[in-house]
């Protein structure tokens, strides 16, 4: 079954390329709920949004799809007028999904490390660790990034073999470290991790949605990150700044 969605998402996805409506065939326009705020409800907006944007000859290339019950969520490059770099969420009810969430931004880098936003691993390891590698994430999540107790990063990430797809940052501790305790000019956290709203894993990738703030702007920040040997080893990420309430197609919310 999960193999069988995986496909039935990439094909979807692949469909921006030509426009071609049969490609929400998997959508379940009954049912479908469209949290990116841009797209109108159901699978007949799907359709409209594909059409729109296969004029500008578009370009996809889904780089990692993983599983997670009921969900399917990629990580994916677009290139249209500009490239950008995504993370998609689908959850399934039998054959056709129902919900789909997303996080897009332009695509940045490569970092300093020379690494860009969507090379390294791509295939899930450990899948008998799933659970485990989800609520190690978790607790970082909790601890470091909502809490501010970065002394806790080691404890978390391997510091020996992180590698960093960041634009921003560099491998290792001492980016991601300053990166979570610069200020502002008022004295607040440049960025600031507020609520998890969902975690998503196979095996030793693990998927985070959470929200917060960039710089004082209102974000969602999407965290991919891969597991090994109980540390974090790998992380990827996507933020997006929540656009206003008068500016949304749908009444779903951006979670």
């Amino acid at each position: 079954m999960s193999s069988t969605r995986k496909e039935q998402i990439c094909a979807l996805l692949k469909g921006i390329e030509t426009g071609d409506e049969a490609s929400v065939s998997v959508v379940n326009p009954n049912k479908y709920i469209q949290h990116n705020p841009q797209t109108r409800e159901g699978g007949e907006g799907l359709a409209a949004l594909f059409k729109r944007l296969s004029k500008s000859s578009p370009r996809v290339n889904i780089v990692r799809v993983f599983s997670d019950g009921d969900y399917v969520f990629g990580h994916t490059e677009y290139d249209f007028s500009s490239s950008r770099i995504g993370f998609e969420v689908f959850r399934f009810e039998g054959d056709q999904t129902v919900e789909h969430w997303d996080n897009i931004q332009s695509r940045k880098g490569p970092n300093i490390s020379g690494h860009s936003m969507v090379d390294g691993e791509t295939m899930a390891t450990e899948l008998e660790s799933t659970e485990v590698n989800r609520e190690h994430v978790r607790a970082f999540l909790k601890d470091v990034l909502i809490e501010g107790q970065t002394q806790k990063l080691a404890h978390f990430i391997n510091a020996e073999s992180y590698t960093e797809h960041n634009p921003r940052l560099a491998d290792g501790l001492s980016s991601l470290r300053t990166a979570l305790t610069v200020k502002n000019y008022e004295g607040c956290l440049s960025i600031q991790y507020n609520t998890l709203h969902k975690i998503l894993a196979e095996g030793s990738f693990v998927l985070s949605a959470c929200e917060g703030f960039l710089a004082g702007v209102n974000t969602s920040f999407y965290d991919l990150y891969r597991v090994s040997g109980g540390k974090i080893v790998e992380h990827w990420d996507t933020t997006e700044a929540i656009a206003p309430r008068s500016e949304w197609k749908n009444e779903n919310g951006k979670f």
